[in-house]
Order: structure tokens, then sequence, then C-alpha cells
């Protein structure tokens, strides 16, 4: 079993900076991409960014020159730096990482339980 832990949630005024982190525990064989997403209140859980096993990176245009995602693969962590935040960035942050629990296991994806980010105006 997989399990992702998200931290580094808080409230925040609009301008400010916040790194999420994203833990990735269990009996892991691997993971290959790993991404963000949020959920504000009353809307759609929708997507951040994304980066693969090798480094690359993708970001929804909301949140494009202001977030930088990464991820330290020996420490199966994953990050997201968030500059300049506004207050429409409130919403809960999940992490989803794509692992494979054991060799011979299919790969699926996996969810976090959420951090909650708030930005004051």
């Amino acid at each position: 079993q997989v399990t992702l832990v998200e931290s580094g949630g808080g409230v925040v005024q609009a301008g400010g900076s916040l790194r999420l982190s994203c833990a990735a525990s269990g009996s892991i064989f691997r993971i290959n991409g790993m991404e963000w997403y949020r959920q504000a209140p009353g809307r759609q859980r929708e997507y951040v960014a994304r980066c693969t096993s090798g480094g690359g990176t993708n970001y929804a245009d909301s949140v494009k020159g202001r977030f930088t995602i990464s991820r330290d693969n020996a420490k199966m962590t994953l990050y997201l730096q968030m500059n300049s935040l506004k207050p429409e960035d409130t919403a809960v942050y999940y992490c989803k990482a794509n692992a494979q629990p054991m060799e011979v296991l299919p790969w699926r994806d996996y969810w976090g339980q959420g951090t909650q980010v708030t930005v004051s105006s």
C-alpha cells in the first residue's frame, strides 16, 4: 500500500509564499509521475502541476510563472513552491502519485488527504 501525506499548508496574505510537501511511504516499488491538484469550495478538483520521474514539469496556465514543482526521488517527496499567492489560490491541495507497490502489481494512482491553503486579501 502506498500512502501520501501532504504538509505545508496554512494561511498567508496575498503576495506571500508557501511550500507544500508530499511524502510517499509504504510498500513502493517505483513511482512514475507525481502531480498536484486543488479543490476550492463548491468547485471541481483541478490540475495544478506535474513532475515526471525524470524531472520534467508541466503547469496549469493559472499558476505558470508563480508555482514551481519539484521532487526528490531518493526521499520520495514531491514539492510545490507557491509564490505571489492570490486569494483565488485558496483551496485544498492534493498530491497524486502514479506508483507500482510491487513489481508484479499494476500501476495505479494514489491520492493524499490534502492540505488547506488559504490566501487572504
